[in-house]
């Protein structure tokens, strides 16, 4: 008895290696690409302990809880770190990072968020990138949340270091991440004596056992199942065209901010609808309202819609709608509205389900970018 998961040929090492060269080409980079074998959190970490250590000083961007978590590795390897906080609500700008700078002439190390996902804002690292680069450090990025749902350039960024994961937009796996790295953060790496070697952590176990060996030998044994799911997701992004998929999370965040300024009971929590990310929109319930409660309420009408309350703190006032992969539709956004609508209304708030309906339709059917439209088939 055979089993389609489970009786299946080994993945050769010119597979992984194409499967990198298709991550790569989803970024737009010449860099190098390592598809590491877990969950994002591994190259995230594995990336910041083989680049920073003792002499480092850091700039560390804070918008949301990732950018906690990057602060705490960075100071457990001995490094000096400032923090840039914002309030979760907000982005942070270029101009608060070339301020920090000014202030600490000294660093030379940027850590930040692309998009927040739990906090639901994005951050402008194009003009970041341009800061960073004229200060001359090294920049570290964190992109899972935002791949598929809104550009990810490391290359014309400037970004040294890009970590991606694809169970968000990208509608993957999440046992397989990948990071790109630039010629600048190698010799970082291979110059810090603290960098993680004979470590399942070790980016430089993978440039010279792995890279520098032609790709010929893996280190060990792939995550296979998550390596062929990642392989079919970015080839589904190929034929859908990039263009189209970024278009659709940037039409489904437009729908969900239209339809809940309309629908009445719950705002926005991000400000301003520039800084507010394509991957999902977080939203504000009113003071006597518990968005946990209210969120399981919704679910009764139906568990398969994309929502949940906020992380930790935020769990009484957030709600999240997570509009992204298979969820970057009308459906799943008309579907969220509803059903939070009417979880409002049994509570006695006014709320126009409507109204809601409407303008989530004449918002998605509205251009969402610079370029882009719901209806856009470029690769």
């Amino acid at each position: 008895m055979t089993h389609p998961f489970l009786d299946l040929a080994p993945l050769s090492a010119g597979r992984f290696a194409a499967i990198e060269d298709r991550v790569a080409r989803l970024l737009g980079t010449r860099q190098d690409v390592v598809i590491m074998q877990g969950e994002a959190l591994l190259p995230l970490e594995g990336a910041i302990r083989a680049a920073a250590g003792p002499g480092t000083v850091a700039l560390n961007v804070i918008t949301g809880p990732y950018g906690q978590t990057f602060g705490n590795w960075l100071r457990d390897c001995g490094a000096t770190v400032h923090d840039l906080a914002v309030p979760f609500h907000t982005a942070v700008t270029a101009e608060q990072i070339r301020g920090a700078l000014a202030e600490h002439p000294e660093i030379d190390f940027v850590s930040l968020v692309h998009a927040e996902a739990a906090t639901g804002n994005t951050n402008p690292v194009a003009e970041i990138g341009e800061v960073v680069r004229a200060h001359g450090a090294l920049f570290y990025l964190d992109a899972v949340a935002s791949v598929g749902a809104e550009p990810v350039l490391p290359d014309a960024w400037g970004v040294d270091l890009c970590v991606i994961g694809a169970q968000k937009a990208m509608g993957g796996p999440a046992g397989v991440s990948a990071v790109s790295v630039s010629e600048r953060a190698w010799a970082r790496m291979a110059a810090n004596p603290n960098a993680p070697r004979r470590s399942y952590l070790s980016l430089l176990d993978w440039k010279e056992r792995w890279i520098d060996g032609g790709r010929t030998a893996l280190l060990h044994a792939p995550a296979q199942l998550e390596m062929l799911a990642l392989e079919a997701c970015v080839e589904r992004i190929e034929a859908e065209g990039l263009q189209t998929v970024m278009a659709r999370h940037a039409s489904a965040a437009a729908a969900t901010r239209a339809g809940v300024l309309a629908l009445g009971g719950l705002e926005p929590y991000v400000d301003e609808a520039k800084d507010a990310a394509p991957v999902a929109t977080t939203l504000r319930t009113p003071p006597d309202v518990d968005a946990s409660a209210l969120v399981a309420r919704a679910l009764e009408s139906d568990p398969a819609l994309p929502l949940a309350a906020g992380g930790g703190a935020l769990a009484g006032e957030m709600i999240r709608v997570n509009h992204y992969g298979p969820d970057a539709m009308p459906g799943a956004v008309q579907g969220s509205l509803a059903a939070l609508g009417a979880a409002l209304a049994e509570k006695g708030l006014k709320v126009d389900l409507e109204a809601a309906r409407r303008a989530a339709e004449e918002a998605w059917d509205r251009p969402t970018g610079p370029g882009l439209s719901p209806t856009d088939t470029g690769a």
